[in-house]
């Protein structure tokens, strides 16, 4: 196992820089997920942290070892690639052997390797089959299985599971956690998927454009996203987002006028605001409120969204340009184009500056054991 340290790096293709002031640090045996939308760099920066692409300025260490120079086989790292990239005329077991053999390891130190790996993903049974016989989810296990056998310090994935069928995704993403415990190995994973970021991290990395937005867990993206993009990056369905302008600033937050005329307050710190200026209010579908007589919001109901014992409803606001979305209780249904009263606890709104930077929320008292809000 290894910790990985990235300084200060950039990445440029000719005059193009595509990746710069990356600052990162991943501790070992940490499961840390690269997230973002297409074109952001996440799978730019993994290939450079393998040795696949060059590293234009910075440094990259993996354990006590700066790896700038070093080969892509001598950095002690394996990659998992989305493309399964198994050799079809060989059985399982000589796919998962076939580095080993190239290393020039013992018959019995590589029977030992797949057995092991083998056992660890359930697939022992199936050594003898060649790739076709397998599905998309043992034929994934197998590419992981090669990479466990070499012992890297450090594992890498790019996008293993986009080419699986949605229910698969959702096996698989227990199978990585579970992987995870049992090997204790340092895991960088990267995706556009922020569901599988969610529920594999123990770090999330949000790139956008190039560079770093946020690094923090889950649960710090989820409750205190840095900017409007990772709180609408984070989370599904995505936050709302409505224009607003301060209203009021006081000890319990910043009251804000919503384009509708009804006003919301927000449990921030506003002491950088001042009265009159531009804002925008961030509220997540499922902590906005139907509240009959006094709601912040009158929005227009125009669809549901039906999901068993609960539902999205989809209304049109001022102010909100992508319309809202919240979430309800399925028996709730509303007559089409009728007006819903809506509201949010202070404590569960953010707000955003001009600059799209999120203000500091204030500190809530909790009991013990709670989750900070």
């Amino acid at each position: 196992m290894a910790a990985v340290s990235i300084r200060n790096l950039a990445k440029r293709y000719e005059n193009q820089e595509v990746m710069r002031d990356i600052n990162l640090d991943i501790e070992d045996g940490e499961f840390v997920v690269f997230v973002g939308p297409s074109g952001c760099g996440k799978s730019t920066l993994l290939r450079m942290i393998a040795g696949l692409e060059d590293i234009s300025d910075g440094e990259l260490d993996i354990g006590a070892r700066r790896m700038n120079d070093v080969p892509a086989a001598k950095r002690g790292v394996a990659m998992v690639f989305q493309s399964y990239a198994l050799y079809p005329h060989m059985s399982l077991y000589d796919n998962m052997a076939f580095g080993l053999k190239i290393a020039g390891k013992s018959k019995a130190e590589i029977d030992a390797a797949v057995q092991h790996a083998a056992k660890i993903l359930h697939i022992d049974h199936l050594l003898d089959r060649k790739p076709r016989a397998l599905s998309g989810g043992q034929r994934q296990r197998v590419a992981i299985g090669r990479a466990i056998t070499r012992q890297p310090a450090v594992f890498l994935f790019d996008e293993p599971l986009s080419n699986l069928d949605a229910a698969l995704r959702v096996k698989m993403r227990l199978e990585f956690a579970r992987l995870h415990q049992d090997l204790k190995t340092t895991m960088i994973y990267v995706t556009h998927d922020q569901i599988e970021a969610m529920t594999l991290a123990d770090k999330i990395v949000v790139l956008s454009e190039g560079r770093i937005e946020q690094v923090g867990s889950p649960q710090q993206l989820y409750h205190h996203p840095a900017n409007r993009f990772v709180a609408g990056f984070i989370g599904s369905p995505k936050m709302n987002f409505i224009d607003a302008s301060v209203a009021a600033i006081g000890a319990d937050g910043v009251q804000v006028q919503l384009a509708g005329g009804g006003r919301q307050l927000v449990s921030v710190d506003g002491a950088a605001l001042a009265i009159g200026q531009r804002v925008t209010l961030g509220v997540r579908p499922e902590h906005l409120l139907q509240v009959e007589g006094q709601g912040a919001l009158r929005a227009r109901f125009a669809a549901r969204e039906l999901l068993g014992d609960f539902s999205y409803l989809y209304a049109s606001c001022d102010g909100a340009d992508d319309g809202l979305i919240l979430r309800v209780p399925d028996s709730v249904d509303p007559d089409h184009g009728s007006m819903l009263e809506l509201g949010a606890p202070a404590e569960r709104c953010h707000l955003f500056t001009a600059d799209g930077l999120a203000l500091p929320r204030l500190v809530q008292a909790r009991a013990p054991g709670t989750v900070p809000q």
